[in-house]
């Protein structure tokens, strides 16, 4: 049975990550790992920032958990950072984008106070994290998802499916 390579979900939080992820657990057998929740969890906390409501993330502890989990492949690695993750554990990283109109609204339903929505908005107009993917990974593996509407959501599975079977099909001929 041929193991499945990791990929990383990337993106500004609001844009669509997290559905993007459960579908592709459901559509294409990846093991959604939610870094948040891991976090969250397992308390790999150093600290709270008080003034973006959220805490601070003890990486090294992260990475140890998670580390044998990659050397099994098969997993889609959701987070809003990348750059700390090492390269060699991903064949791809897909950056999810949304229109700043509806990241907003996204963020204020989620109740996100002023301060962090203006971070997170700015986040997106400045593309910082695809810019931090490519910085961090090869720029052959980094892929811009547009996240808006449910049809965006279903293209991007199949963008996702199809890259997966160009994954594939070059582990076949090597």
């Amino acid at each position: 049975m041929m193991v499945l390579p990791n990929i990383l979900v990337t993106g500004t939080p609001g844009t669509g990550k997290s559905e993007l992820c459960q579908q592709l657990t459901k559509s294409l057998g990846f093991q959604w790992q939610n870094v948040s929740e891991i976090v969250s969890v397992n308390k790999f906390v150093e600290e709270y920032d008080e003034e973006f409501e959220c805490p601070v993330l003890d990486e090294d502890r992260l990475l140890d958990y998670l580390e044998p989990l990659m050397k099994q492949g098969g997993c889609v690695v959701e987070y809003h950072s990348s750059d700390f993750f090492p390269e060699r554990w991903f064949a791809a990283v897909f950056v999810v984008r949304c229109s700043t109109a509806l990241l907003y609204d996204r963020l204020q339903a989620r109740e996100y106070n002023d301060r962090k929505i203006k971070s997170n908005m700015e986040c997106e107009i400045f593309q910082i994290p695809l810019d931090e993917a490519k910085d961090a990974y090869r720029k052959d593996i980094v892929f811009e998802l547009q996240s808006d509407t449910k049809q965006d959501l279903d293209a991007n599975v199949e963008r996702v499916r199809d890259w997966l079977e160009q994954w594939k099909a070059l582990l076949n001929k090597s």
